[in-house]
């Protein structure tokens, strides 16, 4: 099992459920995910969608090894979705989306934000964007939805530094809606999931839809131009070094790359 799935008072929680590999997505997860927003939308039962990993991470991101699978075997089986496959489905999702930050997140476990309607993060999470030192492009319309969010500056060090960014320093941002202490986190996020699944489900459905329905031609520019970039360095020096790297278990060296990488 990838995803566990549980309904409450007209709120659907699904939590990721790889905590060995950090809750890191994989083609099966990105599948179950996706399936699972489909069918909250498709349901008439459900306001209101939780997101939260299991474990001490959020989500460790997209899983490198299987990454690298992809990257050097032209035989990989895709997922039916995948992660376009995901990106469609939060980018899509009428209801309120809540995630609640329990521990580590990068990559998507980042950029997932960028789709979220209030996001909570535990005092002990940490977010980081990885694209540079994986020597690859930004996704999920990160270029376009974190500079909404946190501003141009804010945006920028997140999307080129891969540096981690702490709780606060989220909240300060505008990341996230609310800090809460670990044990205090699902609690929070679950207390305003419930608030809100309280209301007329056409009402909460027309609030986003005003709300979402002017950005969705920019989302969905930004995040062509992302795969555009994401396909020219994946595969590169410079991301291949990167996955090296990982898979040996050490820092990647990039000063050794060809000139411009």
């Amino acid at each position: 099992m990838t995803l566990q799935i549980d309904d409450a008072d007209r709120v659907r929680t699904l939590v990721l459920d790889r905590p060995d590999a950090l809750n890191a997505f994989n083609e099966a997860l990105y599948d179950a995910l996706a399936e699972a927003l489909l069918a909250a939308a498709a349901d008439d039962d459900v306001a209101v969608v939780l997101l939260t990993g299991s474990g001490r991470a959020f989500s460790a991101g997209t899983d490198l090894l299987e990454m690298h699978q992809i990257a050097t075997d032209p035989d990989f089986v895709r997922g039916a979705h995948g992660f376009p496959g995901l990106i469609d489905a939060l980018a899509r999702f009428p209801k309120p989306l809540v995630v609640a930050i329990n521990g580590l997140g990068l990559g998507i476990g980042t950029t997932i934000i960028g789709f979220a309607d209030l996001a909570f993060m535990s005092t002990s999470a940490r977010l980081k964007c990885p694209f540079t030192s994986l020597g690859v492009a930004p996704e999920a319309a990160s270029s376009y939805l974190m500079p909404l969010l946190v501003g141009h500056q804010n945006a920028a060090w997140m999307l080129m530094s891969s540096e981690w960014i702490t709780a606060d320093q989220a909240r300060a941002m505008g990341l996230v809606f609310a800090v809460s202490e670990p044990d205090q986190l699902l609690d929070d996020a679950r207390s305003h999931a419930a608030r809100l699944a309280a209301k007329p489900i056409s009402s909460l459905v027309a609030v986003k839809r005003t709300m979402t329905e002017p950005r969705r031609e920019a989302i969905e520019a930004a995040r062509g131009r992302e795969n555009a970039a994401f396909a020219e360095l994946m595969g590169g020096p410079a991301n291949l070094e990167a996955l090296a790297a990982f898979a040996e278990g050490r820092e990647a060296d990039f000063t050794s790359l060809p000139r411009g990488w």
